[in-house]
């Protein structure tokens, strides 16, 4: 399985890249919104784990527009979010994200949701 992880923390992208691609996910990365909208639609990942605090292009906005493109709108997308705040969850899935998760990330609750969109 591919995932794009679109996360602007190094310190976040490389302790979870590393740790998906021990449980053998094909991992790809994107540093910032508009770069993971166009390694999205160029590598079309099973999954995307979207941090929602991105430069250039945040993940809100990323989202919408990877949901409107006939291309990419099927792919599920994760929200990452270090602000877990009342009505958090329901912005990300207004924006279009198909389940939601806090950091620090707990990887068996990730994986939880990541097998369930996957299936």
């Amino acid at each position: 399985m591919r995932v794009l992880l679109v996360e602007d923390n190094e310190m976040n992208r490389d302790m979870l890249s590393r740790r998906l691609s021990r449980r053998g996910f094909d991992v790809l990365i994107a540093v910032d919104g508009a770069q993971g909208i166009q390694v999205a639609k160029t590598e079309l990942p099973d999954l995307i784990l979207m941090d929602m605090s991105l430069p250039v292009v945040d993940g809100w906005d990323a989202t919408r527009q990877l949901k409107t493109d006939t291309q990419t709108q099927s792919i599920p997308v994760i929200a990452l979010t270090a602000h877990a705040m009342s009505g958090d969850r329901d912005k990300a899935l207004s924006a279009g994200c198909d389940d939601y998760d806090t950091k620090p990330i707990d990887l068996d609750r990730l994986l939880g949701k990541m097998e369930r969109l996957l299936k």
